[in-house]
C-alpha cells in the first residue's frame, strides 16, 4: 500500500539537491540520531543502474520503524527531497522509501535477516556514511 504524502507549499518546489551519496549519508545519520541500529549504505551505482544508494537500518519495534521512516522523511523534506513511495508502513516489519536515486530500507531484525538484502547486493560497496 503507498501513502501519498501532502507537502506543504515551500516544499513543493524543488530545491537545489546535494548528490546522492549526502542524502543517502543523511538517512543514516537520521535513523542514528533516532537510535536507528545497524546502520549500512550500500554504493549501488556500479551493481545496477536503477538506485544510487541502498540505506538500511533496523528498528527495535513498529513504533521505532515507523519513527525512523517518518523522520528520515521529514529530514529528506528539509533537503528538499521528494518521498516517491512507501511500502510496508501499516505492517511495520520492513518499509520501504524511495527517493529515486535513494531508496532507504528499514527493517525489523527479523524482516532484514530473512531477506539478507547486504548478501543479495554483495557486489556493492559499503559507505561510510560518518564520514560523508
Amino acid at each position: 500500500m503507498t501513502i501519498a504524502t501532502q507537502w506543504p507549499a515551500e516544499t513543493q518546489t524543488r530545491q537545489t539537491l546535494t548528490s546522492a551519496l549526502e542524502r543517502a549519508a543523511l538517512c543514516a545519520r537520521t535513523a542514528a540520531d533516532n537510535k536507528g541500529r545497524d546502520i549500512t549504505v550500500l554504493d549501488m551505482r556500479g551493481v545496477t543502474p536503477l538506485y544510487d544508494f541502498f540505506v538500511l537500518v533496523n528498528g527495535a519495534s513498529r513504533r521505532q520503524i515507523h519513527t525512523l521512516a517518518e523522520e528520515i522523511d521529514a529530514a529528506m523534506a528539509r533537503a528538499g527531497d521528494r518521498r516517491l513511495a512507501i511500502e510496508g508502513y501499516e505492517a511495520s516489519k520492513w518499509v520501504v522509501q524511495d527517493y529515486g536515486d535513494v531508496v532507504v530500507h528499514v527493517f525489523s531484525p527479523e524482516m532484514r535477516e530473512y531477506y539478507g538484502l547486504e548478501d543479495l547486493w554483495a557486489d556493492a560497496g559499503r559507505v561510510d556514511w560518518q564520514r560523508e
